[in-house]
Parts: structure tokens; C-alpha cells; sequence
């Protein structure tokens, strides 16, 4: 007997719209449905008549369950995983599941669909080619102080869930920490009735929140534009830059690249001395 096949399938993460053909087929044909909250999960499979059994699988019993999906899976049995909202595994139990599936040569599928991450990324305004998702920032002020400080000079842009209990105080701090005018774009309820968005300075988004009480209600993603460079002769010269220092030495590089740039000479003559050190040594 062959062993089953176990799916990764993402649900609507608001807007029932969102869930796919190829998702609804698979929790129709699968054996169990294993789900973070069967009690949540029971009003989507509701609404699209799926009756499929389900069982909870969460961060307090998924070590435990786990060996007795497994041995269904082993005995030929197709089983999905889905969580709340959105794509299991993202900041969502089922890693555990995940792990133990593909220890055990069990074949795994993802059926995609709805990410709040994704989605938040792609409204933001903000440069989606390159980003860190670090999900819920810790609980505690202290920790989570220090975890924003080891991410304040992160280049690339930051995704930040976070959960109306927390949100104007992760924004307190946000703007405490970053530079005045470092971008954010805070993005609530996505795909629901009430869908917010808005891109600030992060020095604007506590007055933000604090305008309209409702701004506080919901589920939250945070894009955080990454580190800026503070080195505009860097920015704006640096290609040229490199260019005359083929064929000039540093100091006369400089002084042609500030001409044409409008940048400060000596800073451009700094910059010349990083990109040839060699040369600095000899004028």
C-alpha cells in the first residue's frame, strides 16, 4: 500500500472570495482535516458544505499528535493541514507536522492562497524585492525594545505582524527607536470589511492610531522600510565615481564627481579612498 499525501492549504484570510477550487476540492477529498482550531474552522468548511472530519492540531498538542497523523499517512491515508486564516506554517503551528511528514518520506503539497504577509507587501508602497519577515515582535516591552534595536540597521524591508492588544505600543516604540522619517506602512483587516492602509514616517504613526479609535481594532501587518543610506555622496555619485577612478587618481575623481553631482567634495574624496585605498597611500 502506498503511503498518503499530505497538503499545506491556505484559507481566506477575511474575504471567503479568496478560497480557491483546488483548495475546496482537496478538503472534500481528504481523509481528516487537520486544523488550528476546529471550532474557527468549522464556519469556513460550513459555509462551502465540506464535512470532512477535523482534528486540532496547535502549539500545545502538536508534539503529541503528530505520530498518529503520521501513521494515517502511512496507511495510505490523504490527510490537509490548514490554519485560522491564511498559510499554515506562518507564524502557525504545523512545522512539527511538516518536519515529521518529510522525515518519514511522506509526499507534501502546498495549495497557496491568501497570505497576510503577502498581501500587506504588495499595497505597501515600499520595496517588496528583497524583506525579512520576523512575525510577532516579543510581548514584553523590554524584549521587544531590543528586538526592534537588533533590527534597526536590517537594509532590507522589516514585516511585522502585530495584535490590537499591542499595536499602539509597538508603534510607540517604533517611533522612538527609527529615524523621524523612516517609512512604515501599517496595514489592518485585510481582504475584510474594514481594510486599512496607510504609509507614514514612523514618527506620524502613533497620532495616527490615536486619531480614530477604531484604527486600533484587528489584525495588523507592519512594513518598515529598511535602514536608509546616509551617505548621499554614496547614493548619488558612487557609480560615476567609479568610473573616473580608472583613469584619475582619488583627489581629482572627487573634485570632477562634485562638479557633477552637486555632492561635497571632501565627502566624495573619502569615498574614493574606500573604493582605492591603495591610491591614498601614494598621493
Amino acid at each position: 500500500m502506498s503511503a498518503g499525501r499530505l497538503y499545506i492549504v491556505s484559507t481566506p484570510i477575511g474575504n471567503l472570495e479568496d478560497f480557491s477550487r483546488r483548495a475546496e476540492g482537496v478538503l472534500r477529498s481528504v481523509s481528516l482535516i487537520a486544523a488550528e482550531d476546529t471550532r474557527h474552522s468549522r464556519k469556513l468548511l460550513d459555509h462551502f458544505g465540506i464535512s470532512t472530519p477535523m482534528q486540532a492540531v496547535h502549539e500545545h498538542n502538536e508534539v503529541q499528535v503528530v505520530p498518529q497523523l503520521i501513521e494515517r499517512l502511512q496507511g495510505g491515508e490523504d490527510l490537509a493541514l490548514i490554519s485560522d486564516a491564511g498559510t499554515p506554517l506562518v507564524s502557525d503551528p504545523g512545522f512539527v507536522l511538516v518536519r515529521a511528514a518529510r522525515q518519514a518520506g511522506i509526499e507534501v503539497q502546498a495549495v497557496p492562497g491568501a497570505s497576510a504577509l503577502l498581501a500587506a507587501l504588495a499595497v505597501s508602497g515600499l520595496p517588496t524585492d528583497r524583506f525579512v519577515f520576523e512575525g510577532f515582535l516579543p510581548a514584553k516591552s523590554r524584549a521587544r525594545r531590543e528586538r526592534l534595536l537588533a533590527l534597526k540597521s536590517e537594509a532590507r524591508t522589516l514585516v511585522l505582524y502585530e495584535s490590537s492588544h499591542r499595536i499602539a505600543d509597538c508603534a510607540g516604540d517604533l517611533a522612538d527607536l527609527y529615524e523621524p522619517e523612516r517609512p512604515v506602512c501599517i496595514a489592518r483587516e485585510l481582504t475584510k470589511m474594514h481594510e486599512e492602509s496607510a504609509l507614514m514616517p514612523v514618527s506620524a504613526l502613533p497620532g495616527w492610531l490615536a486619531a480614530d479609535a477604531n484604527r486600533c481594532r484587528g489584525e495588523f501587518v507592519l512594513i518598515v522600510g529598511g535602514q536608509p543610506d546616509h551617505n548621499p555622496a554614496r547614493q548619488a555619485a558612487e557609480p560615476l565615481l567609479r568610473a573616473l577612478l580608472e583613469e584619475l587618481p582619488p583627489a581629482a575623481a572627487a573634485r570632477l564627481a562634485a562638479k557633477l553631482t552637486d555632492q561635497p567634495r571632501k565627502a566624495l574624496y573619502q569615498l574614493a579612498l574606500e573604493i582605492r585605498p591603495e591610491a591614498g597611500r601614494v598621493e
